[in-house]
């Protein structure tokens, strides 16, 4: 008989299917713990873990019993205080999660479970309440970009990618280099022959016809160096590097009118958080302008723009119009990617409306990498969906979708920003 002993060690993910199993048993508290989170929570806080506690008796393990029907009989040793028949009370609880009273009892109580949802698991418990959430991540997924980047020189390339001035500078130097012992020798001969032509030499003297052979030699050889050879020449090299975009504002514009009940604002609040997580992806760095209105526009913290109580009447271009000043006092000048998310519940003064429609149209689309307005609402399109509609005529980076529950948040996440084809 063989027997096998395995003295692996275990990793420090040893629990990790015993954690799986956990997180299934325990999954709507662990969901309702999450939605709460969610909440409370800033928009930039929204990735990180959260602590999750369950109630004791929601953790109770399984155990085996014996089954209390049937006639019983028990035989209790020593049992000076019961008789059979006798009836006996249940034993006091504390009610556990600390709230036993304090005094001399010997009772004991055991405080909730808590235990911490890894970054990971919170956001698996965040995209789970909804519709396609697999299909969520994966556009979550950011892409690179690259651009072409001169790189120096090489020594081979295409005709057209030629560098003459480098080329040139490169045949100079190699003729200074090949020339340079023969041009010298020439100079020393040529003043030697000088000095003895001076000094009375005829020209048939045998060490003056030696120099002038000699001088024929050398100025012959320099002449034989090729004024560009193939080794001379130099190519402009040019690579792939991944395109820079570093930085990107993202504009939350909300409406807050009478008609903004707190559910949909929770909705919109929902939708801000989703498309933050997607930009974070893509860019290193990230700013989030608030912008709310009613009837006037003011651009707020995150915590005025989802908790404020005031409302009123509704004129969107006051918005559009905040949005396009900001965009030219802190953003301009290309080297910020601008991206706009509006929500709405579509009701607005009907001038109005198409006033916001021109404003898009010739003014703010140009400017922004990306729009997006979500309608919330159940009823019909709006006047302000009207509008909107026509901006995509002229602007293809324009997106729009309606959303009636919290369930249609993230297909109409997917579908704002899906892969367009090329």
């Amino acid at each position: 008989m063989t027997y096998l002993i395995d003295r692996r060690l275990q990793g420090k993910n040893k629990s990790a299917v015993n954690r799986e199993r956990f997180l299934r048993r325990y999954k709507s508290q662990i969901k309702d713990a999450v939605g709460r989170a969610i909440k409370g929570r800033s928009i930039t806080d929204i990735e990180n873990g959260e602590k999750v506690s369950i109630p004791v008796k929601d953790v109770s393990e399984p155990s085996f019993g014996h089954a209390h029907g049937g006639v019983w009989e028990v035989v209790n040793p020593g049992n000076q205080e019961y008789q059979k028949g006798d009836q006996i009370n249940r034993p006091k609880g504390g009610g556990g999660s600390g709230r036993g009273r304090a005094g001399n009892s010997d009772q004991t109580t055991e405080d909730d479970f808590i235990f911490e949802l890894s970054r990971e698991e919170f956001m698996n418990y965040f995209f789970e309440d909804l519709e396609l959430p697999h299909m969520v991540k994966t556009q979550l997924t950011a892409t690179t970009e690259f651009k072409q980047q001169r790189a120096g020189y090489t020594v081979s390339g295409t005709p057209s990618n030629i560098h003459v001035l480098r080329s040139l500078r490169g045949a100079l130097g190699r003729r200074l280099a090949v020339g340079g012992p023969n041009r010298k020798r020439v100079i020393e001969a040529e003043r030697e022959l000088e000095d003895l032509l001076l000094a009375g030499a005829p020209l048939d003297d045998p060490r003056v016809v030696e120099l002038k052979k000699l001088i024929h030699h050398l100025h012959t050889r320099l002449l034989a160096i090729p004024f560009i050879d193939p080794f001379d020449l130099r190519y402009s090299n040019r690579i792939k590097v991944p395109k820079p975009m570093t930085q990107a504002v993202m504009f939350c514009i909300m409406d807050v009118s009478g008609s903004m009940d707190e559910q949909r604002k929770d909705t919109a609040k929902r939708f801000f958080i989703l498309l933050y997580l997607f930009l974070k992806r893509v860019y290193d760095k990230i700013e989030v302008v608030f912008i709310r209105h009613h009837t006037a526009a003011s651009e707020v913290d995150e915590n005025e723009f989802f908790h404020s109580r005031e409302s009123g009447g509704t004129v969107v271009s006051s918005a559009l119009h905040l949005l396009n000043k900001i965009v030219d006092e802190r953003y301009g000048g290309g080297s910020w990617n601008a991206y706009v998310a509006q929500a709405s519940d579509g009701d607005n003064w009907d001038n109005d409306s198409v006033l916001c429609r021109q404003l898009l149209v010739n003014t703010i689309m140009p400017k922004v990498q990306y729009y997006t307005y979500v309608e919330i609402t159940d009823g019909p399109p709006q006047n302000l969906w009207e509008q909107y509609a026509q901006v995509p005529e002229y602007h293809q980076h324009f997106a729009m979708q309606k959303i009636v529950t919290p369930a249609d948040i993230y297909p109409v996440f997917r579908e704002l920003f899906k892969k367009q084809p090329k």
